[in-house]
């Protein structure tokens, strides 16, 4: 028996308190090193013990059994293992999220956040999650849904991060649901920056979908608004511009603060560019005023990063549309100047 096996005998919930969280003690600083991590997967025993430990009565050592499976999952070179056959780590994770009284559902959430940001685990976490979806965003969207204080913004990144698989887009995008109407909410929620920008990412990965882009700037979804809300200033215009203006951009006032997180706003950014994708978008994001917008973030932004894909927008929605010649920029090839980044990105992480 190796070193590894015995302390992973140690890990139950059964084992006397002071051995218990001895052995858990080494095994979280194990989890701290790479080799350490790699050490513990030739034991895969471990990570379903560590999943049973954080149902212990003792808090201490559910939360440290939390910590260790956050380090391990966020070692792409581990997850693979991690969740492999019989380690039950992605259905424990769900489970525990899904209880309403259960302590750590916030650090399950991250778990699963950490496993999906590469394509292999998103789809072993889809195919877990894909007949209770429903189940999730609403427990997601209850921001009071669990009873012992996790907030379950975590739960953001990992609906993001599933969103980059064709199936979960259709799901979301299916005009039968109101999936996407209930998450674009939180586009600019103030509490947190990791729901919004985990919101902001499965939005951009749905805006891939060009067939779906009037559907979006619908009434149904009346997504413009949301994109353009966070990039909004304090500054005033005047009654002609804010009339051409959508109605939840006119006259913001002087209290009315960007988004002050560079990341995002390049995705807001990036999400307004695929929409301009479609002569149909193109058209409607000018009827919407949405120049103004971005020629008063121009003046703003301090970032390069966001200038880049900020003037790229720019460039698009001032031109006419006889410069630009195509109806839709990814059926055609078309001057780099105007979609070369369409070329290059996929629905992301």
């Amino acid at each position: 028996m190796t070193e590894i096996e015995e302390l992973s005998q140690f890990l139950t919930i059964e084992t006397r308190l002071d051995v218990k969280a001895l052995a858990l003690q080494q095994t979280l600083g194990l989890t701290g090193t790479a080799d350490g991590r790699q050490l513990l997967t030739k034991t895969s025993a471990i990570f379903k013990n560590l999943c049973q430990l954080l149902n212990d009565s003792q808090q201490s050592v559910a939360t440290d059994a939390s910590l260790a499976l956050i380090n391990l999952s966020a070692d792409q070179d581990v997850v693979d293992t991690l969740i492999g056959e019989g380690t039950d780590v992605i259905d424990n994770m769900l489970k525990i999220i899904t209880n309403p009284e259960h302590a750590l559902a916030d650090p399950a959430c991250m778990v699963l956040s950490n496993i999906t940001r590469n394509k292999q685990g998103s789809e072993r976490v889809f195919q877990k999650m894909s007949k209770d979806l429903d189940k999730f965003i609403d427990i997601f969207c209850q921001e009071k849904y669990n009873k012992k204080g996790a907030r379950l913004h975590y739960l953001a990144p990992v609906l993001s991060n599933l969103s980059q698989i064709p199936e979960m887009r259709r799901y979301i995008l299916d005009p039968s649901r109101t999936c996407l109407q209930r998450l674009v909410s939180f586009t600019d929620y103030k509490d947190s920056a990791i729901r919004r920008g985990g919101i902001l990412g499965l939005i951009k990965n749905c805006c891939f979908e060009t067939e779906h882009h009037l559907w979006l700037l619908s009434e149904a979804v009346d997504l413009l608004p949301k994109l353009l809300l966070p990039l909004a200033g304090p500054e005033e215009f005047d009654d002609e511009d804010n009339e051409k203006l959508p109605i939840d951009l006119q006259y913001l006032g002087e209290e009315k603060t960007r988004e002050q997180d560079a990341d995002l706003r390049k995705i807001l950014l990036e999400a307004l560019t695929q929409l301009c994708a479609t002569k149909a978008g193109r058209e409607y994001l000018r009827s919407k005023n949405t120049y103004v917008i971005l020629r008063e973030l121009h003046k703003w932004e301090k970032d390069a990063n966001v200038m880049a894909v900020l003037e790229h927008l720019v460039n698009i929605v001032i031109r006419y549309e006889h410069e630009i010649g195509h109806d839709n920029l990814k059926e055609v090839e078309v001057p780099d100047d105007i979609a070369e980044k369409f070329d290059a990105l996929e629905p992301t992480l």
